[in-house]
């Protein structure tokens, strides 16, 4: 297809400080003062740089476990982190002050689960079998995908507190066969990536499913620029994943990719290549962000999909900033 919005990779944009190393960088987010925080599995948590990929800071030293996850940044400018590793979500500010926790730390819900496969799970469970990702909804509710342990959307007052949850192991409608990326468009509606069978589900505020998208392949995040479209990222399949949508073992392998939808779910832009080392090509894209000039932010879990598998060299990138090219 030929693109309708076009990207350009942005080569050594990040100025990574000496003696730092990020083999996964599990998230991303981007403040109202575009500064681009990154949400890593290593000794530096989250690390902070301005637009131009300048380095302001880390925070976060001790404070997260190696299976760090998502990261967001709420309307009034405070952090969500999600840390699968110790089954909670936490509210920092900016500067990284702890201000709440949800979840039991290292305390996981009971839904069946072996700790292997999502297959395992046997029934959809309370906050939290390892948590994915945040979003956060118009009247200030606080919307959590759960996860790789679990089955389901939680939706949580603006204060904490659990106000109701949805869904279930299964391939049905609001069924989930790992909810891993959530984020809530303009007019209330929630989109949630469902993993291992290869669709968006799309929900009202109150978790009610209302369609479902499914050009889209292992989607792991999504988001949305200001005119509603939605841009998400997509994992690879490799030979022998299982697959939900399938209903078997992957017999041909389908690289990773970037993929740009207007409201209604219209691909607009899709790019990315087999060649996993290239520049402008993924190795296991798994968040992303916006900035106000709607460059693009992708962090990659490069080192737990392809590294350690064999697929990628250690030095293969695992962040890309692309540009709108205008």
């Amino acid at each position: 297809m030929a693109n309708q919005v076009n990207y350009k990779v942005v080569e050594g944009w990040e100025q990574l400080p000496k003696g730092f190393a990020h083999r996964d960088v599990a998230g991303v987010a981007v403040d109202q003062e575009d500064r681009v925080y990154l949400m890593c599995r290593g000794e530096n948590p989250v690390i902070i740089y301005d637009r131009d990929g300048n380095y302001k800071g880390t925070w976060g030293k001790g404070d997260f476990t190696m299976r760090t996850h998502g990261i967001y940044v709420a309307p009034n400018g405070s952090i969500f982190a999600t840390d699968d590793g110790n089954h909670t979500v936490r509210q920092f500010t900016p500067e990284g002050k702890l201000l709440m926790t949800m979840g039991t730390l290292n305390t996981p819900s009971d839904t069946g689960y072996d700790g292997k496969t999502t297959a395992s799970i046997q029934r959809g469970g309370p906050p939290f079998n390892r948590p994915t990702n945040v979003a956060i909804g118009a009247k200030g509710q606080i919307y959590i995908t759960d996860g790789y342990g679990n089955a389901r959307v939680h939706i949580f007052s603006p204060k904490g507190d659990l106000v109701r949850s949805w869904g279930e192991p299964g391939n049905g409608p609001g069924q989930f066969r790992l909810p891993h990326g959530i984020a809530v468009a303009g007019d209330g509606r929630v989109f949630v990536c469902d993993r291992e069978i290869d669709r968006i589900q799309i929900f009202s505020p109150d978790g009610e499913f209302l369609e479902q998208w499914t050009d889209t392949q292992r989607p792991t995040h999504l988001t949305f620029d200001a005119k509603g479209n939605v841009y998400v990222t997509e994992l690879a399949w490799h030979e022998g994943d299982y697959s939900f949508s399938l209903g078997a073992p992957v017999t041909k392998m389908r690289h990773a990719r970037f993929s740009v939808f207007d409201p209604k779910g219209k691909l607009l832009a899709r790019w990315g290549t087999p060649e996993c080392t290239a520049p402008g090509s993924f190795a296991a894209p798994h968040g992303l962000a916006l900035d106000s000039k709607n460059d693009i932010y992708v962090s990659e879990v490069t080192f737990t999909f392809a590294v350690s598998r064999g697929r990628a060299p250690a030095d293969c990138h695992t962040f890309q900033k692309f540009a709108l090219q205008v």
